[in-house]
């Protein structure tokens, strides 16, 4: 019996590790043998979780062709990844990637660090922070007291509570976007409330257009649904969309669903403007494609000037609310562990949704709905998230400032809002800097992960954290895995002390 569990191409092999290359080495550097580089490509890759642990490799003679390579550096490079435990064979069934014994199987997506690792890592791997005390304390002992009546019900409500679906209501109406509370639907997190949309429009082998880069753990979640994943790049910088790439995807791919983040974009910080967004929304309408509307980070402007120019919501140029699918979330402007999100869509949408969660998680908790309905009825909604934003600038503002100190090559332009920097690292692999920060003890995400089929080695997602003397010091460690990489010190010989997604 085999023990792989899926495949991958020689094409699609070659492709990711390829993407992998670093920049040129300067004079008097030594280039590992060409069985060392490749080996060590595939083992970073089954680290990161880009290709799957259990997943039968290509024969040699295939990968030799794929990379234009002789097939002996092949079969080495094969051996040296069975020596390391990374790679187990049988005669009749392939080789297949492993872990050596001891090592966590690596996670696909961006999970938290334990907390028995904190005080050894910096964690830059999530794009998270504390909770806004003493609004999470308030909001729960206000649901405490609110939960008596409920829990004389089943406390099944697969829509959310009504009182809930009415005030996030109510808040769009405030926003200008008249919005009934048949038109929402709430859901556990944003997570919950895409994966409820793929499941509803985009079944096995539709194409989904995101963009590129994009939210990592949102498009491994499309991959694990069976979607066709389609690029379209964003625009240079911080200036939102390309809508040109946007209207070509639109009209040739025919996706079923395009996800878009138009505010403080995950991983870019770009903020898409008005015009782009009704554009947009135009050309989804022609072509019958599903748009997607994450406006999680969209109340995490930085800037003050930000704030007064901020654009309408993309559903706002969707009156009759055919096209724009809109989902929001308490984790990122409050508090990752609110997981409290929910959808914006048309009456018969949200049927559907509700429909269909009967065969999911049929509900979201009903205590963690009463804290946010109290939050939002009460006003303390809005003073939390300002305590957000203060210490969400603060961090940003020491981040950056130590990153440009420590890393002065490395490029990146610094966004008004959201909670993460787009950083191209100075030429060196984003995946060898990620794997290095694991031995200097500070964890960050290379750019892959936020990609399709290899894109950004060449960069890094930063989160705002971190602040004050803990930036700095995170900022000396990159710049100490920096050096690893430059120096090559990165070798298949010595296994990260810690693994983390």
């Amino acid at each position: 019996m085999a023990q792989w569990t899926s495949a991958v191409g020689a094409a699609q092999l070659a492709r990711l590790l390829t993407s992998q290359q670093d920049r040129p080495a300067g004079p008097g550097t030594r280039r590992p043998p060409a069985y060392r580089a490749l080996a060590d490509g595939i083992r970073l890759l089954v680290l990161e979780g880009r290709v799957p642990v259990a997943a039968r490799l290509p024969a040699e003679r295939e990968l030799a062709l794929a990379l234009a390579v002789s097939r002996t550096t092949v079969a080495a490079a094969y051996e040296a990844l069975r020596g390391e435990g990374f790679l187990e064979s049988r005669r009749g069934a392939g080789s297949w990637t492993a872990v050596p014994a001891g090592n966590p199987i690596p996670a696909r997506g961006l999970e938290p660090l334990p907390p028995e690792a904190l005080g050894s890592m910096i964690d830059l791997g999530c794009a998270s922070l504390p909770a806004p005390e003493p609004w999470l304390t308030r909001a729960v002992q206000g649901a405490l007291e609110e939960l008596p009546p409920y829990a004389h019900t089943h406390g099944d409500y697969p829509a959310g509570l009504p009182a809930l679906r009415s005030m996030i209501a109510e808040r769009y109406t405030a926003r200008g976007i008249p919005t009934m509370p048949e038109q929402i639907m709430v859901t556990t997190g944003a997570m919950g409330a895409i994966d409820a949309i793929c499941h509803l429009f985009g079944g096995r082998g539709e194409r989904i257009a995101v963009e590129s880069p994009s939210y990592a753990n949102i498009l491994q979640l499309m991959r694990e649904a069976g979607a066709r994943l389609v690029p379209v790049a964003m625009a240079e910088g911080l200036s939102g969309w390309d809508m040109d790439r946007w209207r070509q995807v639109l009209r040739e791919a025919a996706p079923r669903i395009a996800y878009v983040v138009a505010d403080f974009h995950n991983p870019t910080g770009a903020l898409a403007e008005e015009d782009q967004r009704r554009r947009l929304v135009d050309a989804a309408r022609s072509a019958g494609t599903v748009l997607v509307a994450d406006e999680t980070m969209s109340e995490l402007w930085l800037d003050e000037e930000v704030r007064e120019g901020m654009p309408r919501p993309v559903c706002g140029f969707d009156p009759a609310g055919s096209t724009v699918i809109t989902v929001g979330s308490a984790s990122k402007a409050f508090w990752a562990g609110m997981r409290i999100g929910w959808v914006r869509a048309a009456p018969d949408v949200i049927r559907s949704l509700v429909a269909a969660r009967a065969y999911a998680d049929l509900g979201t908790p009903v205590l963690e709905q009463l804290a946010v309905n109290w939050l939002f009825s009460t006003g303390g909604w809005e003073q939390a998230v300002e305590l957000r934003r203060a210490q969400a600038r603060e961090n940003r503002d020491a981040l950056v400032a130590a990153v440009r100190r420590e890393l002065p090559d490395w490029e990146f332009e610094v966004p008004r809002g959201g909670l993460t920097l787009w950083v191209r690292a100075g030429g060196l692999s984003g995946s060898r800097l990620a794997e290095a920060g694991e031995r200097t003890g500070v964890r960050v995400p290379s750019g892959p992960r936020f990609g399709v089929d290899g894109a950004f080695e060449g960069y890094l997602r930063l989160p705002f954290t971190v602040g004050g003397a803990v930036a700095d010091e995170a900022a000396s460690r990159l710049a100490a895995a920096a050096r690893l990489v430059e120096s090559g010190a990165t070798g298949a010989t010595e296994s990260p002390r810690t693994f983390v997604a």
